[in-house]
């Protein structure tokens, strides 16, 4: 039997690893990663289909690996992260690396010590010391090696019909109760469903600081229970408008205000609501860390804002989220917590004054990071004439509330809520 077959084969997988090499190297970390395989992609034309995917997997896998086994070359570290990232076989560690190959499916601590003293798990986020409390370290950093699921929120009036849709199309779902769809993170929602009008993209996470918000909207002052009047409701770092529609769908009678610091941003959030069917809304540009003047000074008729609920989902180093963007835990650098906190005080400062007496104003991060969270909590208590709202059943803690995604192969957030006094 002629060994040029396999050979040729082992060329093919070496192949995949010097592409993913030579990515790994021009990839500075300025943009996010699945945007830049995109544009080296599209102007390498040599990558057909199966090439992309598997050189992609790799890259992917090498982030994973965080800030762990940086002492080897790449390409090894390379198939250490393929090895640790894989509970099936995979075709590229059966050519390189049979005999890790045949311990794939094993678990992830013997895995590890099958690697001696080349790897530990702690290595991979070696942050502990600035974590929010209540965060499991351990399984926290185990996270890492696994592909977060894609989260999809029924909007009201079209759970039969989406249920009935995903049934049909025989992929692989979890039905969350009462609203919460769980699917692979490949599944191609839009091929069934129809985005923002039937279901959201929204992370498991996310979906639950509805809870939050109407709970305290319950609370609002005396005389708002019951009335047609609607109340003020502020997303002043509005992004891509999920939280704004999910208040929406909670049916509390809003009268909606969104801003963002990018023009670009409300545009394609414009766009959004109009599947969504919002059409009654204000919406304004305004750079919230640049004091209340920015506020103050916008177009006429939106001079002395005041609102009854702001949520404030404010810029943050996302590192509850790293799992699905990985290539910001290998750039991360530490002093970007102290820079991203300062931050938040700043907007915090300049949106509290618009909360109305017996509002209610809502904190949330997508950080694992206490000065961006308990901290921050500690910084409005302090500077700020604010009622910290323990939630009947949710809050355990008196400084905010963790809501663990990395056990459900979903997103890690912190929620804190407050009342301004009458």
């Amino acid at each position: 039997m002629s060994l040029f077959p396999i050979l040729r084969g082992v060329s093919r997988y070496h192949s995949y690893i010097n592409s993913a090499s030579q990515i790994l190297h021009q990839y500075s970390g300025q943009e996010p990663f699945a945007s830049f395989l995109k544009k080296y992609f599209s102007a390498n034309k040599k990558f057909g289909s199966k090439d992309r995917k598997q050189v992609s997997h790799l890259c992917y896998c090498f982030f994973r690996l965080g800030k762990a086994v940086m002492n080897v070359s790449l390409e090894e570290k390379m198939l250490i992260a393929l090895f640790l990232c894989s509970s099936e076989r995979s075709e590229i560690l059966e050519a390189l690396k049979p005999e890790w190959n045949l311990k794939t499916e094993l678990g992830l601590e013997e895995k590890c010590s099958m690697l001696n003293a080349q790897f530990s798990i702690f290595n991979v986020f070696p942050w502990k010391e600035e974590l929010s409390g209540g965060i499991e370290y351990e399984e926290f950093c185990k996270s890492f090696f696994k592909q977060p699921d894609l989260f999809l929120r029924i909007r009201p009036g079209h759970a039969e019909t989406v249920l009935k849709k995903l049934d049909g199309s025989k992929e692989q779902y979890e039905f969350i109760s009462p609203f919460t769809i769980c699917v692979p993170n490949s599944f191609k929602a839009d091929k069934y469903l129809e985005l923002d009008k039937e279901v959201v993209v929204q992370d498991y996470s996310s979906q639950q600081v509805g809870r939050f918000i109407k709970s305290e909207n319950e609370n609002l002052p005396a005389g708002r229970q019951g009335l047609k009047s609607e109340i003020s409701l502020w997303d002043c770092c509005a992004g891509s408008g999920g939280k704004s529609i999910m208040a929406y769908d909670l049916n509390l009678g809003i009268e909606l205000t969104v801003s963002d610091i990018r023009e670009t941003i409300l545009i394609n959030l414009k766009k959004r609501f109009e599947k969504a069917g919002i059409k009654k809304y204000k919406s304004f540009v305004t750079d919230l860390t640049r004091g209340k003047s920015e506020i103050e000074n916008l177009p006429a008729g939106r001079q002395g804002l005041k609102s009854q609920i702001i949520i404030a989902d404010v810029p943050c180093t996302g590192s509850g989220t790293w799992s699905r963007t990985p290539e910001q835990l290998y750039f991360f650098n530490k002093y970007k917590i102290e820079e991203y906190a300062a931050l938040q005080k700043k907007i915090i400062t300049n949106i509290i004054p618009h909360l109305q007496p017996g509002g209610v104003f809502v904190y949330i991060t997508c950080s694992v990071f206490k000065k961006e969270n308990e901290e921050v909590v500690e910084f409005i208590k302090e500077n700020f004439q604010l009622d910290l709202v323990k939630m009947p059943a949710r809050m355990t803690r008196s400084d905010g509330e963790i809501l663990k995604g990395y056990d459900k192969k979903a997103d890690t957030m912190f929620v804190a809520v407050f009342k301004k006094p009458l």
